[in-house]
């Protein structure tokens, strides 16, 4: 009996784990280092070079973005990233097209991550404790923006050590 559960364990390990990973998207997840983050941006870069502003009250909190090409699929997205204290904390993938663009990303993120919950008209959203995924989509006519978000609300916690609470003015 007990080798029976020592296998059924050592078959289930690889899937705990997986749940418990923050969610990868092209190879970019929340609570990379900076380092490696920029390394593989600008890898990915497509003519452009990436820009990053730092705060103007602190250099723990940046801004970085990227227009980028996957080659595996020549995907062209837009790739913003929020930086705390050296750690990716946010990551949002944009891109436009048409009906055909949100057909292919829905397609693509359900079969990474599975089923998602639909948060609202045009977003789903997948949960993994305090990390979460999004995809959302807006259209006009036959045009759709997308955006695909990555966020871990660990490290976007963080930002409340260098922003101070504002104080309700009354009237």
């Amino acid at each position: 009996m007990r080798a029976l559960h020592i296998a059924c364990s050592s078959l289930l390990l690889p899937v705990v784990l997986a749940a418990q990973a923050p969610p990868a998207y092209r190879g970019f997840t929340p609570g990379m280092a900076y380092r490696d983050f920029a390394t593989r941006a600008q890898l990915l870069a497509r003519r452009d070079t990436l820009r990053c502003n730092t705060s103007k009250k602190t250099a723990q909190l940046m801004e970085c973005g990227v227009q980028i090409r996957d080659p595996s699929d020549t995907t062209n997205f837009y790739l913003s990233a929020y930086v705390i204290e050296g750690k990716v904390a946010m990551l949002s993938f944009g891109d436009s097209g048409g009906v055909r663009l949100v057909k292919r990303s829905q397609r693509d993120l359900l079969r990474r991550w599975g089923p998602a919950h639909a948060t609202g008209v045009g977003t789903w959203e997948w949960k993994n404790g305090r990390r979460v995924a999004r995809l959302n989509w807006r259209g006009r006519g036959g045009a759709r923006w997308i955006y695909i978000n990555l966020a871990d609300n660990d490290l976007m916690d963080g930002i409340s050590r260098y922003v101070k609470a504002t104080t309700s003015r009354k009237p």
